[in-house]
């Protein structure tokens, strides 16, 4: 196999309600792609080649050096890059990167992109050297791995304009990643024993992160009678990320919560956006509010306005 199709058979998605961006694994399941990438991203979504997408159970980084590891439950030995040992580029030699320009804007495989190296570079405001090419990046490729002629990785994309990007050395990545902490990772933080509005965001907080027995655990007893996890979970086996937009009390009720929220879902390697309003009625069962009934329907088109009313 070519470097080229070995690169557009390995380079994943990185999707989030804020962001996009591209990675690769480093270890059978790390994935490293740039910390700018999932910024205030508690529940990313890595997408494979082949369409399938998972979430991260672990996320660990470095802000200022732009560097994250998404680690997956799963072991995917065979999409594991290697980096070139030890990094010797030669001048205008040819380098290869690979992501995924304009995110899910943008479907179909991963961008190849050929040019050359320019030169090493230092600055006393970054904590990480870079590789300077020619190449020309563009938003969506943010991650992704700078290779080679065969396929060895010596650099990440970072940032480019028309005509010059940057790549963070492999060696300083290399470096880094031992050390790196989930300190300034986004956490999800809910409660559902606070309110019926507080249990509703949790409800589709699980879902955005895809903690599926999670949100399970918030169906009350009398929903489960018409569905099983199975059955629910199928239900949403599409989503990629939960935003939601306003979950408040219902005028007086005691127990019931209006909510608006959106959804990002993969549909034939394509991002579908819809958008939802209604009400949950919520039941006190062991000691949280849990979904008792709901009347939800999909608004077509909204309005800017919607999104901030």
């Amino acid at each position: 196999m070519g470097a080229s199709n070995r690169l557009r058979g390995s380079v994943v998605r990185i999707v989030g309600g804020y962001s996009e961006g591209s990675g690769f694994f480093i270890a059978e399941d790390q994935v490293l792609t740039n910390f700018h990438v999932i910024a205030d991203e508690p529940a990313p979504k890595i997408i494979f080649p082949d369409g399938q997408f998972t979430t991260p159970i672990k996320i660990t980084g470095d802000k200022d050096a732009d560097v994250a590891v998404l680690y997956t439950r799963e072991k995917y030995p065979e999409k594991v890059l290697a980096f070139l040992e030890p990094l010797a580029l030669n001048d205008n030699e040819p380098l290869i990167s690979t992501g995924y320009p304009m995110g899910t804007d943008l479907s179909g495989e991963a961008t190849v992109l050929k040019g050359n190296f320019v030169s090493f570079r230092q600055s006393k405001n970054y904590p990480v050297g870079y590789i300077q090419t020619n190449l020309s990046l563009v938003a969506g490729m943010s991650g992704g791995p700078l290779t080679d002629q065969c396929g060895r990785v010596v650099g990440v994309n970072t940032m480019g304009l028309a005509g010059l990007s940057f790549f963070i050395a492999g060696p300083e990545v290399e470096r880094l990643v031992p050390g790196l902490t989930d300190q300034g990772i986004k956490k999800i933080k809910v409660d559902p024993s606070l309110s019926p509005e507080e249990a509703v965001k949790a409800f589709y907080t699980y879902l955005k992160a895809r903690r599926m027995e999670d949100g399970f655990k918030l169906l009350s007893q009398e929903y489960l009678w018409k569905t099983n996890f199975e059955e629910w979970t199928n239900r949403f086996k599409d989503i990629l990320d939960v935003n939601v937009i306003k979950a408040a009390r219902d005028g007086k009720s005691k127990d019931t919560a209006f909510v608006k929220f959106s959804t990002k879902n993969w549909v034939d390697g394509e991002a579908e956006f819809h958008y939802y309003e209604g009400t949950w009625k919520t039941v006190w069962e062991d000691g949280v509010y849990k979904m008792l009934k709901s009347k939800i329907a999909e608004v077509d088109n909204p309005e800017q306005s919607w999104f901030y009313e």
